[in-house]
């Protein structure tokens, strides 16, 4: 197993709380005082939101209200606590939305995840994250600063450069997509070229079993990060390679998709974030992503929470009867009704035409209720099936669409 990054990795479950006691409050109290937040915060004595479970109170952060915010009042929404001149980066995304970027000692908190894949001094790191625009190339850079590894700037592209490159230099690690590694070790065989990279830090896409398979055969070690780029990491892999830890800079919440609502240990849901990076309070920022809580602690000794990865994207917003029915719909819906557990609706073919299908776990109620606010709240008229409680999947989907476009 690699070494620690630091000690808050390793720290008792009991010393973690304690520490985010004082520093969530801190958090939601300079969050209150933007213009980017609206009024949201309003009213709120930040010094009672002390956990995670606190949080589950407030409203959710979409990427759309960023955009909405960033529109409004450019370029970062009156969400940070710095005027943009006050960076050392601004990025930009597609959207477009804008990202403030900082070069204080690990300020994307990548370091963590470099050193779980065992980067560190004597490194050298071809990073082949994009260096154009987004942050990705700055966020392994600024990580590889922190564990003290040199860094080839390598950005993308241009593969039988990157190969020689990787051969000059002696690279022996790599930082980037998955996939793209492969295309360079192909390269550099094709050249004739011998590299020494042993290992990599992946992220930005799936890293496959079989592709992991395949670089542990050529004798190079791979992990894979969680990050964004309003966010920076948010989990990683260790050695152990059992789920993500997530990193000691964020706080990660799995909801119900479409709503704040946060589900049990092990059901899949949406991942939302809250940071603790001063320069940029981002309180319960819905990624879009799905994932699950992994129960238990890593092997390697690191304590945090574990998630499983990335399992898919929650936006599962579907065209219906030329209608478009979104996560947030079914929230309202279940909302209507105390009766109403969950919901999930059911996009189907009959006869070339659309059907709706909408499954309620209930105890009891009424069907012909539950139609009228289906009708109401979904702009569409479907078929209610009433179903016992815990009887739906526990898979993140409130909207299934089982079309075939084939």
């Amino acid at each position: 197993m690699s070494g620690h990054f630091d000690t808050l990795e390793t720290r008792s479950h009991e010393a973690r709380a304690a520490d985010l006691t004082k520093a969530l409050p801190a958090q939601i109290a300079r969050a209150q005082v933007l213009a980017g937040y609206a009024g949201a915060l309003d009213g709120l004595d930040a010094s009672k939101i002390t956990s995670a479970a606190d949080l589950a109170a407030l409203p959710v952060l979409r990427k759309s209200d960023l955009g909405k915010a960033q529109a409004a009042s450019a370029p970062f929404g009156g969400l940070t606590t710095l005027a943009p001149s006050g960076f050392a980066h601004i990025f930009q995304s597609p959207g477009p939305i804008y990202e403030p970027g900082g070069i204080g000692h690990d300020w994307w908190r990548m370091g963590r995840a470099l050193a779980a894949a065992g980067i560190g001094q004597g490194d050298i790191i071809q990073n082949c994250f994009g260096y154009h625009l987004t942050p990705a190339g700055m966020i392994f850079e600024s990580g590889a600063r922190a564990v003290g590894a040199a860094v080839l700037p390598a950005g993308t592209g241009q593969t039988e450069l990157q190969a020689r490159a990787a051969h000059d230099i002696g690279a022996t690690a790599y930082a980037g997509t998955p996939d793209y590694l492969k295309v360079i070790l192909d390269k550099a065989e094709e050249m004739g070229l011998k590299l020494k990279i042993t290992k990599a830090a992946v992220g930005g896409g799936a890293l496959f079993p079989s592709l992991r398979a395949e670089y542990a055969e050529r004798g190079i070690a791979c992990l894979q990060s969680y990050a964004t780029a309003d966010l920076g990491n948010i989990a990683y892999e260790s050695p152990a390679m059992e789920g993500m830890i997530v990193d000691e800079g964020v706080i990660v919440e799995i909801v119900t998709p479409g709503t704040g609502n946060p589900v049990p240990e092990g059901e899949v849901g949406e991942v939302v974030v809250t940071t603790l990076n001063p320069d940029y309070p981002l309180i319960r920022f819905a990624t879009g992503d799905l994932s699950a809580v992994l129960a238990g602690q890593s092997p390697c000794g690191r304590t945090n929470m574990r998630i499983k990865g990335w399992m898919g994207r929650a936006d599962q917003t579907t065209k219906i009867k030329g209608m478009f029915v979104r996560p947030e719909q079914v929230a309202q819906l279940v909302a209507r009704h105390d009766e109403i557990i969950k919901a999930r609706v059911i996009a189907a073919r009959a006869g070339e035409m659309d059907t709706m299908t909408v499954q309620i776990e209930a105890q009891g109620g009424d069907a012909a209720a539950f139609a009228a606010s289906v009708a109401d709240v979904l702009k569409l008229k479907g078929t209610v099936e009433i179903v016992a409680p815990g009887s739906l999947p526990k898979d993140g989907l409130v909207i299934e669409d089982q079309r075939s476009y084939d």
